[in-house]
């Protein structure tokens, strides 16, 4: 799963007492973290299999009372609402620097997550989809500040603790994602599917409680606006914001009073938008001429990452579609006579990243220290190499499902497997390179242009279902796999020259 935002801040602890040897505060952000994944990722468990729950695509023996959508829409919204979640990362980022500070948001951003989990809890399409756009603007507010508050807590970059205290703060994520299917999926999948968005609902409240209880731990730093906005910058984005508004409620009334609204007339423009937004942001960084040549440079070798990035993630966010689809329809869901809800798959990711990744860091350690450490952009090409690897296989196991016949559980767990080793070749090292290329201008704003790629990936594979193709097709899947593989390649060849443009970051 994609590493939460980071940012440099320096601070001096509030608080004598430890956590682990960390500053107290760290147990209150490493629970609130923990809780709200633990509701995000349960709710994104159950999400597809809600979606055509009811209808002909939905698996034998599976509860009603879903929405009874194809696969292909299924796919879509999933997609679209993923690729929302880190698009609004972004303005998230900047009501933390400009609006409210990042404490006020985390507590603005727990509430309306909250809001969004009961309002899926409520039977109806309409209040489904108001429950998911509050989870993906809660969800955008909280990850763009939560981890700078992180920050605020050490004493400065050079803080000798502060790299671990990210580490036990990335646990936190991973226990949560881990434990949210087994117990959010298991209620959701096989008693009610309301009672489990319920659930999520309750471990956002944990997560709140937990963060206004030990708010006092916190840096003091957290509670600042950074850069605050004038009352005439406020003035005018009202201004804007309610033109915006006013334009869009009135073309979407006119729609609707025609007779002609579908479930299109949204998923397209805002697919559209998670692959225009991107480009147009990386544009105008590279095409600002206060840039030095140097930094110029360093944006031209980052456009490589960034689309080898948006590669990867088109992939290995179908774990929440386009396979848990073939887990719930075509997979055993039994294993040596232990029977386990579909939604289960969902929480090998985080377990393989809590087992692999101590393994990864201590290699590339042991590499470094024998002058072997593959460069970062060699990482990257591993790692679409790897995830395109994971679709080769992942056509085995379609192949003999072809007649109905349910495939071992093992297959997945082996796809799985081979994505989060690939995740671990890109994310972190996609995280640290983010930070070591950008433009000083831009400090900031490039950890939400480096989420940006996972938008554009997953809107790619949002905008494939909307044009009708089948995702759960043997064919799409061999090309998806090819054509990450071919451009794991291809980047490999050209390291020299993207390391060239890198200048003095390595």
């Amino acid at each position: 799963m994609a590493s939460s935002l980071t940012k440099d801040s320096a601070s001096t602890p509030g608080s004598e007492r430890t956590f682990l040897g960390h500053p107290r505060g760290l147990a209150t952000l490493f629970m609130t973290e923990m809780w709200e994944r633990f509701s995000y990722y349960g709710m994104r468990a159950l999400l597809v299999l809600y979606l055509v729950s009811g209808g002909a695509e939905a698996a034998t023996g599976s509860q009603g009372g879903g929405l009874a959508m194809t696969a292909a829409t299924a796919s879509a919204i999933y997609a679209v609402y993923v690729s929302m979640v880190y698009l609004m990362a972004m303005p998230g980022g900047w009501f933390g620097d400009r609006v409210w500070g990042a404490r006020k948001t985390v507590t603005i951003a727990g509430f309306v997550i909250m809001a969004g989990h009961l309002s899926l809890a409520v039977p109806g399409q309409a209040m489904f989809f108001v429950g998911l756009i509050l989870v993906a603007v809660g969800s955008g507010l909280l990850k763009a500040n939560i981890s700078t508050m992180v920050g605020h807590l050490y004493d400065g970059p050079d803080d000798p603790r502060r790299d671990g205290g990210f580490t036990i703060f990335y646990m936190g994520i991973n226990l949560g994602a881990f434990a949210a299917p087994l117990v959010i999926g298991t209620v959701g999948e096989k008693h009610n599917w309301h009672l489990g968005f319920a659930l999520a609902a309750v471990g956002m409240a944990l997560g709140l409680a937990q963060f206004l209880i030990g708010t006092r731990s916190l840096s003091e730093k957290s509670s600042i606006v950074p850069n605050p906005l004038s009352a005439q910058e406020r003035q005018s984005i009202l201004l804007k914001v309610a033109v915006a508004v006013a334009v869009i409620a009135g073309f979407y009334g006119a729609v609707v009073m025609a007779g002609k609204f579908t479930l299109n007339w949204a998923l397209v423009p805002l697919t559209l938008a998670g692959l225009i937004i991107p480009v147009a942001v990386l544009v105008r960084i590279k095409l600002d001429k206060s840039l030095s040549n140097a930094e110029q440079s360093k944006m031209s070798g980052y456009i490589w990452f960034f689309v080898a990035a948006a590669l990867f993630w088109m992939i290995y966010d179908q774990g929440g579609s386009t396979l848990s689809l073939f887990a719930d329809g075509k997979t055993a869901d039994s294993l040596s006579g232990f029977a386990f809800p579909a939604t289960w798959f969902q929480s090998l990711n985080p377990l393989f990243v809590m087992a692999l990744a101590p393994v990864f860091a201590w290699m590339w350690l042991w590499l470094a220290r024998k002058n072997q450490e593959p460069s970062t952009i060699v990482k990257f090409a591993m790692a679409l190499v790897l995830v395109g690897g994971s679709f080769f296989v992942f056509i085995v196991p379609m192949g003999m499902a072809g007649d109905g016949t349910q495939v071992s559980p093992m297959w997945l767990v082996s796809i799985y497997m081979i994505q989060t080793i690939a995740e671990l070749c890109l994310s972190p090292v996609g995280l640290s390179v983010t930070t070591k290329m950008a433009p000083r201008k831009y400090a900031s704003q490039m950890m939400g242009v480096w989420f940006l790629a996972v938008t554009a990936g997953d809107c790619a594979t949002g905008l494939l279902s909307l044009a009708g193709v089948d995702l759960n097709g043997t064919s799409i899947i061999a090309m998806q796999a090819l054509l990450a593989s071919t451009a794991g390649f291809a980047i490999y060849m050209y390291r020299k020259k993207v390391e060239a443009l890198m200048g003095d970051v390595h």
